[in-house]
């Protein structure tokens, strides 16, 4: 499961870290029959799951795309939900991951951001709350968060030691009471560093569109805040084009070109 850009999420993902936390193995057979051990999770994340389409409906999925519009291109984002390898289209620029190194096919050197840490970055946040059914991860409850006077129960998610770029992180989920869905998304960012944070920021869930039986963001935005105090919202950032497939791409679509670079090796 994986981490933060500082400068292509200028939208409101100013703050946003890469919430991957597992691309070490690559498995390119397809599944055909899916199981899922409903008690490694708490109670309350499967009524998560359930309330977003079911766990074992997510992971009959193989390939995720979806695009985001920008002021000057639009970025096309595809991921493989098994060995989460992925590419992002970033015209004129394309990254990816082929299961074994992060590349960056940039001709132009027009690239300012690090693609080490944005190629799978918004796959992360949009995959919610699925993700956090990833191995290696620790539940426990958290303290209710409380928005415009509405209590949303939380869950607590930490990473074992190793697991992903930055083990060190801790995810808040939290969700509408009445309806288990996810509402709220607290994150802190270690990025390159060994040491814990208390600085938690906030990205709000409440524009969600069924896709294939899932329950998807349409948009979500990220918040201002002080502490656990949600202040005011910063610009959406929307999502078009999504699509979800029982088929993968072939190896070919995720593979590194000929003229890309190696940015980071698994």
């Amino acid at each position: 499961m994986k981490r933060i850009l500082t400068i292509v999420l200028i939208l409101g993902l100013s703050s946003c870290k890469e919430v991957a936390k597992s691309e070490k193995k690559v498995e390119t057979d397809v599944k055909t029959e899916t199981v899922v051990a409903n008690e490694r999770y708490p109670e309350a994340l499967v009524k998560v799951f359930d309330a977003h389409g079911g766990l074992k409906n997510w992971k009959g999925k193989r390939t995720l795309s979806f695009s985001l519009p920008k002021p000057k291109s639009v970025e096309v984002h595809t991921v493989d939900l098994y060995s989460r390898r992925d590419k992002v289209e970033i015209p004129p620029v394309t990254m990816g991951f082929d299961g074994g190194a992060v590349w960056l096919l940039d001709e132009q050197d027009s690239y300012k951001g690090n693609p080490a840490l944005y190629h799978n970055l918004m796959f992360y946040f949009y995959a919610m709350p699925f993700v956090f059914s990833d191995s290696g991860i620790n539940y426990k409850p958290a303290e209710d968060l409380v928005y415009e006077g509405k209590s949303y129960p939380g869950i607590h998610i930490s990473y074992n030691d190793g697991v992903g770029a930055s083990s060190k992180d801790d995810y808040y989920l939290h969700y509408d009471p009445e309806t288990y869905k996810m509402a709220w998304l607290g994150y802190t960012f270690t990025f390159g560093s060994n040491e814990k944070s208390e600085n938690v920021r906030w990205i709000h869930y409440n524009d969600w569109i069924e896709v294939e039986g899932i329950q998807l963001p349409k948009s979500m935005t990220w918040h201002n805040y002080e502490g656990r105090t949600i202040k005011e919202a910063k610009e959406p950032t929307v999502f078009e084009n999504i699509s979800l497939e029982e088929t993968s791409r072939p190896d070919s679509f995720y593979a590194k070109p000929e003229n890309a670079k190696v940015v980071l090796k698994d």
